[in-house]
Order: C-alpha cells, then structure tokens, then sequence
C-alpha cells in the first residue's frame, strides 16, 4: 500500500481508477468509432469524463442555493503502472505535471486529483483492490465510484471480494463496468453497477443520436 495514500484525508465521495485499462479502453472506443462515424474522434476530456463518472455514480449537481462549488469536494485516485507517464487518450494527459496534485471546479462541486505508481512489491489489480478496501472503511467517505478492469473475471472477483464487507447502508458504492452481466440491474450485493462506456463516449464527444443516424443510414444503404 502507498503510504501516502494511507495519509490521504479523505472527503465523502472518491473516485477510484485504473488508469492504464481506462485508457486502453478509450484508445479501443476512439478506433471503432473512427471507423463507424468515419470522421476523427479527439482524445477524451478528462474533467468531463470524470464528472459524468460522478453523475453515473449518484453524485447531483450543486443547486443554485450552493454557489461555493469547493464545499463539495470529490477526490479521484488515479492508480498506473509504474512505467506509464501519460494518459495518450485523454486530455490532460501527463499523469504528473498536469494531474497529480490538481484540482478543477465543476458541476458536482471540486475535484481534487491524486495519481499513485503501482510499486514494485504489488501489482495493479492488487494495489486498487487494497486502496478500495482502505476507502471504503474511512467513516467520512460517503460514496465510492471505482474504474477496475473488470472485464477480467479475476479483477473484478476480487473488487467484489473487498466490498463484501462493506455496509451497504452506510455506503453508497458504484463499479464500473462494460459489460454487466444480465443479473446486476439495480443493486448487486451491497453495490450497484454502471456501464462505463457512456461516460466515456460523452468525453469522446460522441453522442447517442450521431451513433443512431449511422446506423439508421447503414441500414438504408443495405
């Protein structure tokens, strides 16, 4: 575990995220929806990915009685391999000179932004599992939105594994995944499931009805 993520003081909603999987799921998005559109598709907006993560993950917009949006705060964990410097599919994309430490202001409120290295004594999926579980037994976090690469039934055996004690009534906790299996609508188990890939095509600026009118034409050609 990153001792300095062991002094991290924690605010009630943090966001989770396996960058390295993350962003080779943009990169995969950006190729067949460059095909499909036939038009280019830039890199990912990260502010806006991460706040549509807040939203998948129940966090409201602040309302007009709260102008202070920095009273609101959500950290996001960004964990990578050690070897990767750069998110190549998102903008900002330096892990530390243009994430690591900053912050930004939004809809939800501020989001504060910390990047860990995986260390040589753990791997990946271990050190997310061990910050998850971590997190989810701080009494000030309210609501936990973690990114795994769940598409790989070890990772997500063990993200479920470090949520089975977690009390579901004092934690709101949301995984997000690509492809939920058929019986994860609603809650399941003591957290719920989102599909990833709507909030990160929103930050790809793809939109459902550009997605539809192609299809809509594809069939009419046919």
């Amino acid at each position: 575990m990153n001792d300095h993520l062991q002094k991290t003081k924690w605010a009630e909603n943090v966001i989770l995220v396996d960058v390295d999987y993350t962003d080779k799921l943009a990169f995969h998005l950006i190729t067949n929806f460059e095909r499909m559109l036939e038009r280019p598709i830039p890199c990912a907006d990260f502010a806006q990915w991460i706040e549509c993560v807040a939203i998948d993950g129940g966090l409201q917009p602040l309302g007009p009685e709260e102008p202070d949006n920095t009273a609101r705060q959500t950290q996001v964990i960004l964990i990578h391999g050690k070897d990767k410097t750069r998110m190549e599919n998102f903008v900002p994309s330096d892990i530390m000179a243009e994430l690591n430490g900053k912050a930004f202001n939004g809809k939800m409120g501020e989001f504060l932004i910390s990047a860990y290295p995986v260390e040589d004594i753990a791997d990946g999926e271990d050190l997310l599992t061990e910050s998850l579980k971590m997190i989810t037994t701080q009494k000030e976090v309210k609501r936990v939105m973690v990114v795994p690469n769940a598409e790989d039934a070890n990772i997500y055996n063990k993200v479920r594994e470090a949520l089975r004690q977690v009390d579901g009534k004092d934690k709101e906790i949301t995984v997000f995944v690509m492809n939920p299996s058929p019986a994860s609508h609603g809650r399941k188990a003591n957290f719920c499931e989102e599909i990833l890939g709507y909030s990160l095509l929103a930050a790809l600026g793809i939109k459902a009805e550009e997605i539809e009118k192609k299809i809509c034409k594809s069939n009419d050609n046919q």
